[in-house]
């Protein structure tokens, strides 16, 4: 039976530690702040019991990716496990990369084998693993595209890789009024109060790790179908708003909250049209190359 040790690659040096592997990296401020954002045990626990836990995320990630039963798994921007808590099933090889130990350490408690390393530099082998994910991980990452090819480098033939919960730019690039809300968004959270986050410092970080989510930037079909398109993948790319399961795969983009609605209308744009849609959701089949003969 194969072990994490065969899919490393050879020429990388780690070190081990208090349950995980250590890839050493240079630390981006990108990183620092992810890293101090998961790091954190209290936010790490409740992003890991709130986040990402409810139906219609489950069904439409069954549906994307099939059972992970059986499967060598890679999950990047793992987190405190959310994906794999929510999923479940029986992976040959469950991997998670993360920048923050306290976030590894509890992805560990759901089955995954925490790596710390910069996805913009995995440490693995190419084509060994039959699924590769990055949920709400491209935005938290300095340059989307090199994180989107590095994990599209580990897909093996027949593989496929899966993203999701990256803010759509179109969605969000707000202008006018719209634009004046977004930046005085902290100002307005701390006056109404936050139905996630419990305390400011914990907001403040929060937004500082989403470097991508932001006016003007976000994640685009284009820069799937580039990166992933000529690398062998067959790519289809879904937007909705994260209130639809399975049904996005048929057309369905679910209803985004009134705000959000607002701010595309004050943006000028359609909140019913795909544009407007919060997230792009991509599943991208890596295609099995045929023989010469």
């Amino acid at each position: 039976m194969k072990t994490i040790y065969d899919f490393i690659q050879p020429t990388v040096p780690y070190t081990t530690q208090a349950g995980y592997l250590e890839f050493k990296f240079e630390e981006s401020d990108a990183i620092k702040s992810n890293a101090y954002y998961f790091n954190h045990p209290e936010w790490a626990k409740e992003y890991l019991d709130y986040c990402h836990r409810d139906v219609c995320f489950r069904d439409r990630w069954q549906q994307a990716s099939g059972t992970w039963t059986d499967k060598i798994v890679v999950d990047i921007g793992c987190g405190p496990g959310n994906i794999h808590a929510t999923l479940q099933g029986k992976p040959e090889m469950l991997i998670g990369v993360d920048v923050a130990p306290t976030s590894l350490k509890l992805a560990a408690e759901q089955g995954y084998i925490p790596v710390l390393a910069d996805a913009h530099e995995l440490p693995f082998i190419s084509e060994f693993a039959d699924v590769v994910v990055l949920n709400a991980a491209l935005h938290h990452c300095e340059n989307m595209e090199s994180v989107l090819k590095e994990a599209a480098r580990l897909v093996k033939p027949g593989g496929v890789l899966i993203t999701d919960h990256d803010p759509q730019y179109s969605a969000w690039n707000y202008k006018g009024l719209a634009k004046l809300l977004w930046n005085l968004r902290l100002y307005i959270y701390k006056w109404i109060g936050h139905s996630f986050h419990k305390e400011q410092a914990q907001q403040e970080w929060a937004l500082k790790s989403e470097i991508h989510h932001k006016p003007g930037d976000g994640v685009t079909t284009n820069l799937f179908f580039d990166a992933l398109h000529i690398r062998g993948f067959d790519v289809a790319v879904f937007p909705h708003n994260h209130t639809e399961g399975k049904s996005i795969f048929n057309g369905k983009m679910g209803r985004a909250s009134l705000q959000y609605i607002i701010g595309n209308m004050l943006s000028g744009r359609n909140p019913l049209a795909a544009e407007s849609a919060l997230t792009l959701m991509c599943v991208a089949k890596k295609r099995i190359r045929l023989s010469p003969n």
